[in-house]
C-alpha cells in the first residue's frame, strides 16, 4: 500500500484550495527555474530513468516518447498537446486532476515543453467538462499574473504559452491524431501514421501528444528524482497511478496506488470491498469499457500493471475499473458498450463503420437468445476481421470486449440460445 509520504496528488479530493496558494502550499511551482535550469536533454533523461509509462491507455514510455522530438527547432515551432479529452467508460481521474490539482498540470506543460523545445502547450478538454475548464482556465490567467507563464515562465528565460481548447464531446477525439484533427478545425478523424506527429503534427509542425496524469506527474517526480519513482511498483510497470473503481463496490472512488498492487487488495482497502462479499464478483472490466474483462477466478490473483493484465488477456488501459456483481446481466452489459462504440465510430475505416453496427445488432440479438449457436463463433470472427485492421485502435476497442465476452462466458451465450430456442419449440 502507497505511503503518504510517496504521493504525488495531495489534493485529489479537492480538500484543500485548487487554485495557486493552495498549490504552492502544496510544493507545486516550487523554484520550477532550477528544474529547467538543468537542460532539455537532462530533463528527459531522468524522466527515461523514472520508467514513467503513459497513462492515457497505451502504456508508452514517456521519456522516451519526449526524445523523439527534433533536437533543434527549425522554421516550425515545437508544440506540445495534453490530452484531456478523457471520454472513455469508467475512466474519471483526469477530471479530478483538472478540478483539483490544475497547477500540476500547468507546470508540467512548462517541464515537459522545455524539455521538447516547445514554446507553446494546447490542453484539448472534453466538451462535457464544463466546471474543469473553468477552473483550468481560472488557473491558466492566475499563472499568468504570477509571472509563471509567458515570456519567462517562472522565472527560468524560457516563454511558454499554454491555451485551452474545448472538444465538443466526440469520443474519438481521444485518438492523439483525431485530436489534432479536431484542434485545427477538421472533423476528428484519425490521420495515417506515418508521419508521426512528432514529424509532423500540430500544424504541420513538431507535436507531442500527452495524457494529463502523465505530464502532471513530471515535476514531482523531476524534484524527487527518477530513481525514487522507479522505486515503487514493479520492474516495468514503475510509479504510482491513479486507479477510478466504479460498479458494484461499497465506496467507488479515484484513489492513488503503486503501481501492480493486487487487484483484490485495491478494492478491499480502498472500496469497501465487493458488494455483497468477493465471493459476489462476476468479473471485472480493469481498463475502462475498451478492455476485456476478467473472471473473478483472474481478479483474485491479479495486479494491475501493464504487463500482468496484457498476459492476462486485458489491459490496464486507462485503469478504469468497472466491477460488476452476480446481479449484472453480463451479456446486456457488453451489448450496451458494443452500441458505445458503433454510436462512436467516425465512419473513416470500412471495417470500423461497418463492423461496429454489425456487432452490435448481433450482440443485440444475442442478450434475447435470438441467435443460433453457431453465431458465437460468426461473431468471434467479426471481431477479429475488425480488431487491427483500422487506421485507429477504435476497432480494437469495440472489438475486445465482445472477445473477453465470448472468452469467459461463453455457456451464458449458449444457455440463452438454448432457452429461446426451448420457448419457440413449446409454442409450436
Amino acid at each position: 500500500m502507497l505511503d503518504d509520504k510517496d504521493r504525488i496528488f495531495t489534493n485529489i479530493y479537492g480538500w484543500g484550495d485548487a487554485m495557486l496558494a493552495g498549490a504552492r502550499s502544496r510544493g507545486d511551482w516550487d523554484n520550477t527555474a532550477a528544474i529547467l535550469a538543468r537542460g532539455h536533454d537532462a530533463i528527459i533523461e531522468e524522466v527515461k530513468a523514472s520508467g514513467l509509462r503513459g497513462r492515457g491507455g497505451a502504456g508508452f514510455p514517456t521519456g522516451l516518447k519526449w526524445s523523439f522530438m527534433p533536437k533543434e527547432v527549425g522554421a516550425r515551432p515545437h508544440y506540445l498537446v495534453v490530452n484531456a479529452d478523457e471520454s472513455e467508460p469508467g475512466t474519471c481521474k483526469d477530471r479530478d486532476i483538472l478540478r483539483h490539482e490544475p497547477h500540476k498540470l500547468l507546470e508540467g506543460c512548462v517541464v515537459a515543453g522545455f524539455a521538447m523545445r516547445a514554446q507553446a502547450a494546447y490542453i484539448y478538454i472534453r466538451g462535457e467538462f464544463v466546471n474543469e475548464a473553468k477552473v483550468l482556465q481560472a488557473a491558466i490567467d492566475e499563472a499568468y499574473e504570477a509571472g509563471l507563464l509567458g515570456k519567462d515562465a517562472a522565472g527560468s528565460g524560457w516563454p511558454f504559452d499554454i491555451y485551452l481548447h474545448r472538444g465538443a464531446g466526440a469520443y474519438i477525439c481521444g485518438e492523439e491524431t483525431a485530436l489534432l484533427e479536431s484542434l485545427e478545425g477538421r472533423k476528428g478523424q484519425p490521420r495515417l501514421k506515418p508521419p508521426f506527429p512528432a514529424g509532423v503534427g500540430l500544424y504541420g509542425s513538431p507535436t507531442t501528444i500527452n495524457n494529463v496524469e502523465s505530464i502532471a506527474v513530471a515535476p514531482t517526480i523531476l524534484r524527487r528524482g527518477g530513481s525514487w519513482f522507479a522505486g515503487l511498483g514493479k520492474e516495468n510497470n514503475t510509479g504510482t497511478k491513479l486507479f477510478c473503481i466504479s460498479g458494484h463496490v461499497n465506496n467507488p472512488c479515484n484513489v492513488e496506488e503503486e503501481m501492480g498492487i493486487p487487484l483484490r487488495e485495491l478494492l478491499e482497502k480502498h472500496a469497501g470491498g465487493v458488494r455483497g462479499g468477493w465471493n459476489n464478483l462476476l468479473a471485472v472490466i480493469p481498463g475502462g469499457s475498451s478492455t476485456p474483462l476478467i473472471t473473478r477466478e483472474v481478479c483474485a490473483t491479479m495486479t494491475m500493471d501493464f504487463d500482468a493484465l496484457k498476459e492476462a488477456g486485458t489491459g490496464l488501459g486507462t485503469a478504469g475499473i468497472i466491477v460488476m456483481d452476480k446481479s449484472t446481466d453480463i451479456v446486456r452489459a457488453i451489448s450496451r458498450i458494443s452500441y458505445f462504440y458503433k454510436h462512436e465510430s467516425c465512419g473513416q475505416c470500412t471495417p470500423c463503420r461497418e463492423g461496429t453496427g454489425w456487432m452490435f445488432r448481433m450482440m443485440d440479438r444475442m442478450v434475447r437468445g435470438e441467435a443460433e449457436a453457431h453465431e458465437i463463433d460468426t461473431l468471434w470472427e467479426v471481431t477479429k476481421q475488425v480488431e487491427g485492421h483500422t487506421i485507429c485502435a477504435l476497432g480494437d476497442a469495440a472489438a475486445w470486449p465482445i472477445q473477453g465476452l465470448i472468452r469467459h462466458f461463453r455457456p451464458e451465450l449458449e444457455r440463452r440460445i438454448a432457452a429461446r430456442a426451448a420457448v419457440v419449440r413449446a409454442a409450436e
